[in-house]
């Protein structure tokens, strides 16, 4: 069944053909501003450049600092727009806005690309990047919905964590009682998604406090752009084994069995579920590290986007749902036939390599385009 996931995940990605759908805006800018922001007067004269290319839009100028009735307007339009996080330059097109502004190659382009997709205004500019291995991607026919289940695939075919649950459901097959690996691997599963849920909230809130930083983005980028290089790495000098973190032979490994063993001795049910919560805390951790920035490069990404706060939420819980996946299949598949159900070695492998391409990828458009991964 893997083979034939990893396939679909590779086509998805590179050769998908899947559009977001978006609500055709007004031909009217409303800018808010601050008299004195370097920031706002680059966004002004770029503003004033969009207006002599296409006339036939409209720009409202709001400048919030010295005018009430524009401080005033400009509440109105965060609440509208149920902006959680909000100041100046702010731009609004339609059912769209566009938070900060860093460069016109950048923050610009996101602009004016929103009128010429988004709004109608002139012809469209396809987003295409070149890539050597896989030739011309056109970046603008993927929908945040389809990035956010391919990552969170990616993310999910992981051998930390894949290697607990294994060794937990072979501990717990000699029980011979669905009940208790109900139980005890249900909870397991269950507080893992929400433990990686919380921690992908926390990435998500950190990019959001910060803003649209150019340092920020340059970080992440260059960061998955080294982790991606060290995962393709991995594949071409790939030795057999599992995890490298907690895995047989690693630091950790003799911990989290011992941890393992704990959680499956019988015991009183509230103790087994602090057990089964506490050893879900511990692999989600390290499974931040098996993952290599892949949480951080993603909700970067999502930050990037201009959603509200629920939609944001919404995307965090479709990536956790999706990584949780594989887990949760196994498990089922477990409880049905009382058998372990695992994976061949090509497995962490060809996660490496393809996993790898993925987040090189990421991090060089975060680096040189960033405008490409701006969805929303």
């Amino acid at each position: 069944m893997k083979r034939k996931i990893f396939p679909v995940l590779i086509f998805l990605f590179f050769f998908g053909f899947f559009s977001s759908i978006f609500a055709q805006g007004d031909f009217e800018i409303n800018f808010f501003y601050r008299e004195g922001c370097s920031y706002c007067k680059k966004e002004i004269k770029f503003l004033e450049e969009i207006k002599e290319k296409y006339p036939e839009i409209k720009i409202n100028y709001y400048e919030i600092y010295h005018n009430p009735e524009n401080q005033k307007l400009f509440q109105e339009f965060a609440k509208k727009y149920e902006l959680k996080h909000f100041g100046v330059p702010l731009l609004f097109i339609g059912d769209r806005h566009f938070l900060g502004y860093e460069s016109d190659e950048t923050t610009g382009k996101a602009i004016e690309s929103c009128l010429k997709e988004y709004c109608g205004i002139g012809a469209s500019d396809e987003k295409i990047i070149n890539i050597s291995i896989f030739k011309e991607v056109n970046l603008s026919k993927f929908s945040l919905p389809v990035l956010t289940i391919v990552l969170g695939a990616v993310d999910g075919f992981n051998p930390c964590a894949m290697w607990v649950l294994l060794f937990l459901i072979a501990l717990l097959l000699n029980t011979r009682s669905r009940k208790k690996m109900f139980q005890v691997g249900g909870i397991f599963v269950l507080a893992s998604g929400i433990i990686y849920f919380i921690f992908m909230t926390a990435w998500l809130n950190l990019f959001l406090a910060v803003g649209y930083l150019v340092i920020t983005r340059l970080i992440i980028g260059f960061l998955a752009l080294g982790i991606g290089i060290w995962r393709i790495r991995d594949f071409f000098i790939y030795k057999p084994g599992v995890c490298k973190v907690a895995g047989p032979g690693a630091k950790w490994h003799e911990r989290m069995v011992q941890k393992v063993q704990e959680v499956v001795k019988p015991s009183a049910l509230p103790v087994t579920i602090l057990g089964v919560i506490a050893l879900a805390f511990g692999v989600n951790l390290i499974e931040l590290f098996c993952s290599a920035g892949l949480p951080a490069v993603y909700t970067n990404i999502l930050s990037l986007s201009n959603l509200s706060a629920p939609v944001y939420y919404f995307y965090l819980f479709l990536y956790t749902f999706v990584f949780m996946l594989d887990d949760m299949i196994i498990f089922s598949l477990a409880i049905i036939t009382l058998s372990k159900v695992g994976f061949t070695e090509k497995y962490s492998k060809w996660t490496a390599l393809f996993g790898g391409v993925l987040i090189a990828v990421l991090g060089i458009i975060l680096i040189f385009r960033p405008e490409l991964l701006m969805f929303g």
